[in-house]
């Protein structure tokens, strides 16, 4: 009975990494398409944001690296607009990007999942903080209802993609809406972190093609170590 219950849950490892290198294949060629329309080769949404704030603090007296943090803690722009700006704009090293903005998206995520649940009780006892939160949970849960099923793996997953309403943000409010516990959530988040940064950092590096390449080989390795570690714990507390 073992053997069988491992033998499903390499099947749905095995099915769920093939799903995610069709995901990946599609988004590849999203950009690709988006690429060849434009006119000129303009950065993504969030790199325009990231680019703006990036100048302001540049301008301001604010050094390169420290911009670089900055811009990954903030919500929407995360480490997806930070690594870009970082190599692009205000030409750093590629591997002092990739740290910076792996720990300026990692810095805000401890106190979500930590104050998130008592600060959204306090503020839903009004009006305006009761209609907020439930706009941000009911947007939160469609956003990542396809990770409700495979939990911390799911989530991982979910923070590692790079495309539109993903990121550490929204996956720390989906841990705390999922009841993770915090050392599983936090695992799970910093694995996708440094997966989206790996993706980001090739992209901005080598194009679509190599960050494609290199989030797939990523996220097979993620699975993997991820769903053995879940394994031995279960196996511990059980």
């Amino acid at each position: 009975m073992k053997r069988d219950g491992r033998g499903l849950r390499s099947q749905r490892w095995l099915v769920q990494v093939l799903c995610l290198c069709a995901w990946l294949a599609v988004a590849t060629r999203v950009g690709a398409m988006t690429s060849a329309q434009g006119a000129t080769n303009a950065p993504p949404a969030r790199a325009r944001l990231g680019e703006r704030i990036a100048l302001y603090l540049r301008d301001h007296g604010c050094p390169p690296k420290l911009a670089v943090v900055a811009v990954a803690t903030l919500p929407i722009v995360e480490l997806r607009g930070a690594v870009p700006v970082g190599i692009n704009l205000l030409r750093e090293p590629w591997w002092w990007v990739f740290v910076l903005a792996v720990v300026g998206n990692m810095l805000p995520i401890p106190f979500i999942l930590l104050l998130l649940g008592p600060l959204s009780r306090v503020c839903m006892k009004t009006r305006l903080g009761r209609r907020f939160f439930e706009w941000l949970f009911a947007r939160t849960r469609r956003k990542t209802a396809s990770i409700e099923k495979y939990e911390t793996l799911g989530l991982t997953i979910f923070v590692a993609i790079p495309l539109p309403a993903t990121g550490a943000w929204t996956g720390a409010i989906a841990a705390f809406l999922l009841g993770l516990r915090f050392h599983h959530a936090m695992w799970s988040i910093f694995l996708g972190v440094v997966i989206a940064g790996v993706i980001m950092t090739v992209l901005s590096l080598l194009g679509w093609l190599g960050a494609a390449v290199a989030g797939v080989a990523l996220l097979v390795l993620a699975v993997g170590s991820l769903s053995r570690w879940l394994n031995r714990e279960a196996q511990s507390s059980s």
